[in-house]
């Protein structure tokens, strides 16, 4: 079985049992109550997942995976030197896919029309395992492209796409649990992956604090690159996420999850 085959099957696999995990662990440590009921949340978001990958699969009709077995040989590929050792192009593979999740991310932070798009995922008042499905179909198409193009830059081997791959969808579930470390396990995890502590700071609703921790899977960027913020400046209690201007249970609504970005800005 190639990679190619496996791709697809590992990721719903590990989607369905990342997801499942995750909300039962909500359902004993919850951090806080949910001002919507998560039924609502899970069906509205679970629409918004469905449209986004049917989208993106319609518009690429390739992985990832299958996109780096295709230009394995390519004489323009920068991991593809047989001189470089194999284990060294994974890792440099898998690190270098992650960074261009941090710059993508901060890009959809910085640039106005970016932000009309990623604004979906922020906007929701609510913090839990299915805020990891809350992603406009324009910002999965886009992130997608930009990884794509990436893998065929760099033409690296297809099992660390696959594991970078497989790595991002396991930390994008865990890390927007709607539950709280414990301090001595949330600082020895920040060594290495972002936690849910960290990445709730990102959902804040102070502007200071959504232009902090933009890292997807490790969190060493934000600290190389200044985005760093180990605590919310109201404390981990009282930090409320969202967008001010963008509260309401009219978040929820299909209308503002596939409408938003045509709207007038309101940051």
């Amino acid at each position: 079985m190639t990679w190619v085959n496996l791709e697809g099957r590992a990721f719903w696999m590990l989607f369905v049992a990342a997801f499942l995990a995750v909300a039962v662990w909500e359902s004993y440590q919850a951090r806080r109550e949910l001002t919507t009921p998560a039924e609502r949340r899970w069906s509205r978001h679970g629409l918004l997942f469905a449209i986004s990958s049917i989208a993106q699969a319609f518009l690429f009709r390739v992985s990832p995976v299958a996109l780096a077995m295709a230009v394995e040989a390519s004489s323009f590929g920068l991991l593809n030197r047989p001189w470089i050792p194999f284990a060294l192009r994974c890792l440099i593979a898998v690190l270098v896919l992650d960074l261009s999740h941090y710059v993508t991310h901060r890009a959809f932070h910085s640039i106005s029309w970016l932000w009309r798009v990623h604004e979906v995922h922020h906007s929701d008042p609510d913090y839990d395992v299915s805020t990891a499905a809350r992603f406009h179909p324009l910002e999965v198409i886009l992130t997608q492209g930009c990884n794509l193009g990436l893998v065929m830059l760099l033409a690296p081997p297809a099992v660390a796409v696959f594991i970078a791959e497989m790595m991002g969808v396991v930390v994008n579930i865990i890390v927007h649990a709607n539950v709280s470390l414990p301090g001595r396990a949330d600082r020895f995890i920040r060594a290495v992956f972002v936690t849910p502590n960290m990445h709730r700071i990102h959902h804040s609703v102070e502007l200071a604090e959504q232009s902090a921790n933009f890292g997807q899977a490790f969190c060493w960027w934000d600290r190389l690159f200044g985005t760093y913020l180990h605590d919310a400046a109201a404390g981990e209690q009282a930090l409320s996420t969202g967008i001010r201007c963008r509260q309401g249970e009219d978040t929820l609504s299909l209308r503002h999850l596939l409408g938003a970005p045509f709207q007038a800005q309101r940051r």
